[in-house]
């Protein structure tokens, strides 16, 4: 007991690894935490998770819309939004964004304990670790998705451990799938790798001419779990409907062309870029894994791979399947090169420090979640958001002009809608907002006409009776109406632009102006 406490006490590098992530994710950079809350669902997340706490249940209707107002709607990380109304009640948008960046930050130590679990040099775990971490910034934000990134490092480190050594503790993925369910809809990744283990198993039992019945064993024991894990998912306010509407959702073909997160990835960015390096490094190590007829751990790479290249919202799952992978391939392949050095040459050394390095990161103490729980009641040195970053969001504006905003009919984008939803609900009801689901591919589409100013989009605004736009300044739209007599421009600060429709007394007003000769008040003959 007194070595175990002594570790607890004791700093590791998985500590200093994860206090470092915290500080760089509240303290780097101009925007500090705030760039937790650059998307405005954090916003809706909050209001629902608000509207459960005051009324004991789990919306199955929408709340937020005018144009789709009373339709059924499936609120599937209700229990995420419930955790953030809570922290949002005690600790403003500081607990929120706290939470996003514990999430992150115990994502990052999670996966380097398991790279150098799997037996990965010290030195490589840090090179293919930070190219995994670097690529998922751009997932990056205070919203549940961050529930998918640290249950699935923890579920696969779980199921490795059990194919090393089977013990009764990989049976607790089924409760824990269940709770995921009610978090965010990755779980579905878990459900996708056990079904590949299942059927890799069986594969290397009989396409490979395995002879060994624990093989059998095995891939009986996983499908089990696959099933089992599976069934779980039906413990959720909606049951089966859910994974019904999350079919439906997934296979729209608006959904993936239309959303950018469901597109294929852009290597235009440095984060892109990482993920490519992990993606190519994958590759060879799914070759070098089927040489070594490792069926499972290759099919996850090249499962994953596709997933990742298909939809970019896939690329951090990709990171954290391959990043062990391949981190214990690359430790091979420098092993069998060096074993042929001389002791005192620098890679030798280097591979004995890398070696050494795993030890720190074998145990993790108490001192993480000191500095966190020190956070929640120390404001300083973190400038802690007090509202949305105004990078992305037009909040002066808003101030400027709330009572018209509450009030009038207002067109606006999803985000904005998103940031509207936070400030004034229930007051605030909006035309479309982030939630891509929910809204389907008729306004959808019709929202993009809109915003694109396409041929019917004077017809669109006429039937749902829009009284007031606040837009983006590049939207094409907004050079539309700064043309149209029926709408004037009430602000213009350069980001957004908001426009009033006027009444029929005021068109006619302002035409007559337009009539009058220059320098003249009143009509000629007045």
């Amino acid at each position: 007991m007194g070595a175990r406490w002594r570790l607890l006490l004791k700093p590791s590098l998985a500590d200093f690894l994860f206090l470092s992530m915290l500080a760089w994710l509240l303290l780097a950079g101009e925007q500090g935490g705030h760039k937790l809350l650059l998307d405005g669902d954090t916003g809706w997340h909050i209001r629902t998770g608000e509207y459960i706490l005051d009324h004991g249940k789990v919306p199955s209707q929408d709340l937020f819309s005018f144009s789709r107002p009373g339709a059924p709607w499936y609120a599937w990380e209700w229990l995420a939004d419930v955790v953030y109304a809570l922290l949002f009640r005690a600790w403003g948008l500081k607990g929120v964004v706290l939470l996003g960046g514990v999430q992150i930050a115990l994502f990052a130590a999670l996966l380097f304990r398991y790279i150098m679990w799997r037996g990965a040099n010290g030195l490589v775990a840090m090179a293919v670790g930070m190219l995994a971490v670097g690529a998922s910034t751009l997932h990056y934000l205070a919203r549940p998705h961050l529930y998918t990134l640290v249950l699935l490092v923890a579920s696969l480190w779980l199921l490795e451990r059990d194919r090393r050594r089977p013990t009764r503790a990989v049976w607790w993925l089924i409760p824990l799938t269940g709770l995921w369910t009610n978090l965010h809809g990755g779980f579905l990744a878990l459900i996708a790798c056990l079904g590949v283990l299942a059927a890799a198993s069986a594969l290397e039992s009989v396409w490979l001419g395995v002879r060994d019945p624990r093989q059998w064993i095995g891939s009986r024991r996983y499908l089990l779990l696959t099933i089992g894990c599976a069934a779980a998912t039906l413990a959720n306010p909606y049951g089966w409907n859910l994974h019904r509407h999350l079919a439906e959702y997934l296979r729209s073909d608006w959904i993936r062309g239309a959303i950018q997160e469901f597109q294929s990835p852009s290597f235009r960015h440095e984060n892109i870029l990482q993920y490519e390096v992990l993606l190519f490094a994958g590759l060879l190590a799914a070759a070098s894994l089927l040489r070594r007829r490792q069926v499972t751990e290759a099919a996850w790479i090249l499962f994953w791979a596709h997933q990742s290249l298909a939809s970019v919202r896939h690329v951090p799952i990709y990171v954290a399947v391959a990043a062990p992978l391949v981190a214990s391939e690359v430790t091979s392949w420098c092993e069998q090169a060096f074993a042929r050095l001389d002791r005192r040459s620098v890679l030798s050394i280097l591979n004995r420090i890398g070696a050494d390095i795993g030890a720190g990161f074998r145990w993790a103490s108490l001192w993480p979640a000191v500095v966190v729980l020190g956070f929640l009641w120390v404001d300083y040195p973190i400038r802690w958001p007090r509202d949305f970053p105004e990078v992305m969001f037009p909040i002066p504006m808003i101030e400027r002009h709330k009572e018209e905003i509450t009030s009038l009919r207002l067109l606006t984008s999803d985000q904005w809608a998103d940031y509207l939803l936070y400030r004034f609900y229930p007051h605030q009801k909006v035309y479309i907002d982030g939630r891509s689901d929910f809204y389907g591919s008729r306004l959808g589409e019709e929202y993009l006409r809109v915003w694109h100013g396409r041929h019917d989009w004077e017809r669109i605004l006429e039937r749902n009776g829009f009284e007031l736009a606040l837009i983006p300044a590049e939207w094409p739209l907004g050079s539309l109406l700064k043309q149209d007599p029926r709408w004037r421009l009430l602000d213009d600060d350069g980001k957004a632009l908001l426009f009033k429709r006027l009444k029929a007394n005021e068109q006619a007003a302002g035409q007559l102006s337009k009539n009058l000769p220059a320098g003249s008040k009143k009509p000629p003959g007045d």
